[in-house]
């Protein structure tokens, strides 16, 4: 530790370095980082600095000071990093200024299709689409039918997505085709941590082959022979017409980008929340009574040949079902809120505590950590499906020391970062696990635990550590 006192100026946190050039404790950190961070929260306080792989990151503990970084936007800088890590990752130009000027900002423009109205109309599409797979599937189950439940949740929600998003495959083979693109994502996906923390995609082995393979399908050529796409996804077609240095591969390497951005965490979220549930009878029963309750007052009939039609007030109403979607995501996201200073500059935080950054410092918000905290909630390490009701309604007030926090749960960002299309996402998952829920009984098949595997630690939603069976047929 003498040595990372070394060389800090006046106002700096303490730096935890490492004894291994460059890595510092990239190692450590990969490992376990929920675990290192209280460790080091425990000797040094709420504001610290590792050094993880060449990158000097401070992390801010206390979730009374996440405002304060969420706040200044502009000397802490989010997309710049994004773009970098994403350009690299997907296999498209960075999008810089000189290039392809106000690209960044008319593509951000575009999520207005994922928010009120428009969100209706992409979500109506999703919900008909969805138990349009459903109903295909119901068709082959006449008895039990057993299948692994992340293959399942990636297999419908894939499919659905994509549908959803880009249009049908108007050949006979539509399920075909769409299954061969979802295989090579996963195999793509498998390798996404690893481009992530920049290791080259040579390395990866045919990762660099497959990137490329799906890239391909979203040629201009085939696209076009898909169906019924939706808005969002012909508003980014325009737009990237309109820049004639972005060749026809960069444009499809774009629109693969945003495919795993829609489906890379909806589909993990939604088998977590599908596993809680068939783990505890008493939520499944519950979520189950209100969703019934729901289509009787609203004279819908239940089962593959009915559809069920749903207003976002409708879906926003069923408070059960989403607090239980709320918990399982505050168990299992793990999304580290990175921000890059853009100047030497004090960040001012509450309690007169004021932290010097230099320019290109990384600052990092961990909610992993609060979604823990046993101050927050109690008995974190605990699945309870109503922990986000209070009296019948939704519960928004959670508390640590006696104050009321204003972040508690962020499983999608914060601020700037905040992912564009959670609110679909969350529609998604509802709608899943809503058509799986009115249409069959579903039930655990093998008597295993599943775990979280770490190895996507601060990317997002992480993955079970293994696949586990569950049986579902026709309820009668």
């Amino acid at each position: 530790f003498f040595f990372s006192i070394f060389n800090r100026k006046t106002g700096e946190p303490p730096l935890i370095n490492g004894w291994i050039p460059y890595l510092g404790k990239a190692l450590i950190f990969r490992k376990d980082a929920y675990k290192f961070l209280l460790d080091q929260q425990k000797k040094f306080g709420d504001i610290f600095t590792v050094h993880i792989a060449g990158r000097y990151i401070t992390f801010i503990m206390d979730p009374f000071q996440y405002v304060y970084v969420i706040r200044n936007s502009k000397q802490l800088e989010f997309h710049e990093f994004a773009n970098k890590m994403a350009s690299k990752t997907f296999d498209y130009p960075a999008l810089s200024k000189g290039k392809f000027p106000e690209l960044k900002e008319n593509l951000h423009r575009i999520y207005q299709y994922l928010q009120g109205k428009p969100l209706d109309i992409i979500s109506d599409h999703m919900m008909k689409n969805l138990q349009d797979i459903f109903e295909w599937k119901c068709s082959q189950a006449t008895d039990w039918e057993t299948e692994k439940m992340y293959k399942f949740c990636c297999s419908v929600m894939f499919e659905a997505s994509f549908v959803t998003l880009y249009g049908r495959v108007p050949a006979a083979d539509g399920h075909k085709v769409i299954s061969e693109i979802r295989d090579k994502f996963i195999k793509f996906d498998a390798s996404f941590p690893y481009l992530a923390a920049n290791i080259p995609i040579e390395l990866l082995g045919a990762t660099k082959k497959v990137r490329k393979e799906l890239i391909h399908h979203f040629l201009l050529q085939n696209m076009t022979k898909w169906l019924g796409g939706s808005k969002v996804v012909q508003a980014r077609q325009d737009i990237f017409e309109k820049y004639e240095l972005l060749g026809d591969y960069d444009k499809a390497a774009h629109h693969f980008a945003f495919l795993w951005a829609s489906v890379g965490n909806t589909i993990p979220a939604t088998f977590w929340a599908m596993y809680y549930l068939l783990r505890h009878p008493e939520a499944l029963a519950a979520v189950r009574d209100e969703i019934d309750h729901l289509l009787q007052s609203t004279g819908q009939k239940r089962g593959p040949t009915y559809n069920i039609h749903l207003t976002r007030e409708q879906l926003d109403n069923l408070v059960y079902l989403e607090s239980a979607l709320n918990e399982s995501l505050r168990m299992c996201s793990s999304s580290m809120n990175i921000r890059i200073s853009q100047e030497d500059f004090v960040l001012k935080l509450e309690g007169n505590q004021e932290v010097v950054l230099r320019k290109g410092d990384w600052i990092a918000l961990y909610p992993q950590i609060l979604h823990m905290d046993p101050e927050v909630y109690e008995d974190p390490k605990e699945y309870k499906f109503d922990r986000y009701i209070e009296n019948g309604k939704k519960k928004t007030t959670f508390y640590k020391a006696g104050r009321k926090l204003k972040y508690f749960l962020m499983p999608f960002g914060s601020g700037i970062s905040m992912c564009p299309g959670r609110f679909l996402a969350m529609n998604e998952m509802k709608m899943f696990l809503f058509i799986l829920l009115s249409h069959f009984d579903v039930e655990l098949a093998e008597n295993k635990s599943v775990r979280l595997d770490n190895s996507r630690m601060g990317l997002g939603i992480l993955l079970p550590d293994v696949d586990i069976a569950f049986r579902y047929k026709l309820r009668s």
